[in-house]
């Protein structure tokens, strides 16, 4: 097997490697490689459906949108990404958030083994009968490089999908998260196919659900009593979701513009409307007018239901932060230059640590997949001593000499 032979090539000449499929984060540590081999994997991209199908054996440099496509011509369907270009597994070794996550989980909670090729260079298939698997579903970036990966799959049970954009200006900024915590955090009864998500940019608030044609008003009438801009409903199916959130093949996002992109996640359990406020204040004052070198910016409000990511326990992987409700990553986009680098830095932390502030959580938690790279380990992986001990002990004996240490590494 080539990938075999590179690493091996690469271990017996002390030269760094590097996998990459769908370029799905853009964390500084990245930056530490300066030389070495860069092993692309989207030859890998084939999806083998098991003869029942519950499972399928999925190449780990397909995308997500060739995967859904792949799994939709036969009527079936997984948890990935929500946005289309990404790799899919890439985002699942992270833990991975996306549209289904409600009903089944996350990404890595689908995964029943990896075959891997291990930083000694041989080739092993981890499932839960190794202690490997823990750490892989949710740090895996640190432990190896997946080739191939088994999943479960479902029978694809609602075609339909709607959706109802409603845009807002910004002085309704406390009005609208005050809401959406009333209907949507703290509201228990809310459905496991309800998400919404909002930018500041172009503004919507997204509830994407399952089944239907139209969103129930019940998730909306509140807000158009605000006195939104505009509303914008749309009915399709869930190979629609992308585009209507602008995270399609065609959108921006999937565009190669030669534009750094950093973002600056952080997992809320809530909105602070004040907070809210005070940041869009700070994002408007630097991304608008024809001087700055952020317009384009946006901020991402992501608020997946939660109901199949909570049916795990806590401890059942690596990826530590099932209770959290939100995820919110300020994402600046400008010509890269060591100026505007540090400047995007300062701004970026800035918002984050206004939200943080306004949490009032005693850690900083962080998607890893999002992550910008200055923060710790422990804002990545939980800062529960365990899971620090645990990954800690895992990457020693599995990686030793830490080979896969560019991508967010494990202290």
């Amino acid at each position: 097997m080539a990938l075999i032979t590179g690493v091996t090539f690469a271990n017996e000449h002390s030269v760094p490697f590097l996998a990459a499929n769908g370029f799905h984060g853009s964390i500084t540590t990245l930056g530490k490689m300066t030389h070495g081999i860069e092993i692309y994997l989207s030859q890998s991209n084939t999806v083998e459906i098991s003869p029942d199908g519950k499972t399928a054996k999925i190449g780990g440099g397909i995308r997500a949108r060739n995967l859904t496509d792949a799994l939709w011509s036969v009527g079936k369907q997984t948890v990935t990404g929500a946005c289309e270009c990404v790799g899919y597994l890439g985002p699942g070794l992270g833990g991975g958030h996306g549209w289904l996550q409600g009903h089944h989980g996350l990404i890595s909670d689908q995964y029943l083994s990896f075959d891997v090729v291990l930083a000694n260079g041989n080739l092993a298939t981890i499932d839960e009968n190794s202690e490997l698997f823990w750490g892989l579903k949710g740090a895996g970036h640190n432990f190896g490089i997946v080739t191939s990966v088994t999943s479960k799959i479902y029978d694809v049970q609602y075609p339909n999908y709607a959706i109802e954009t409603i845009f807002f200006s910004g002085e309704k900024v406390e009005e609208v998260y005050q809401l959406a915590n009333e209907l949507w955090i703290t509201n228990s009864t809310a459905p496991e196919g309800l998400n919404h998500w909002s930018y500041w940019f172009i503004d919507p608030t997204i509830d994407p659900e399952k089944g239907v044609d139209t969103v129930d008003p019940i998730h909306t009438a509140p807000f158009h009593q605000l006195g939104p801009i505009m509303s914008q409903p749309q009915s399709g199916d869930y190979r629609d979701l992308a585009a209507w959130t602008g995270i399609s093949l065609a959108d921006g996002p999937c565009q190669k513009t030669g534009n750094a992109n950093p973002r600056f996640p952080i997992y809320l359990q809530a909105y602070n409307p004040q907070a809210q406020k005070q940041v869009y204040d700070l994002f408007r004052e630097t991304t608008t007018g024809p001087a700055t070198p952020f317009a384009g910016s946006l901020s991402m409000f992501e608020g997946y239901s939660q109901q199949g990511v909570r049916s795990f326990a806590d401890d059942a992987s690596a990826f530590a932060y099932r209770s959290d409700n939100l995820l919110v990553a300020p994402l600046l986009i400008y010509p890269p230059s060591k100026e505007l680098n540090e400047a995007a830095q300062t701004l970026g932390n800035r918002m984050r640590q206004v939200l943080f502030e306004g949490s009032g959580q005693p850690t900083l938690n962080t998607y890893v997949n999002y992550a910008y790279g200055d923060e710790t380990s422990a804002a990545w992986y939980g800062s529960d001593s365990w899971r620090q001990e645990r990954l800690a002990a895992l990457k020693k004996k599995y990686d030793p000499e830490e080979r896969f240490s560019f991508y967010a590494p494990i202290a």
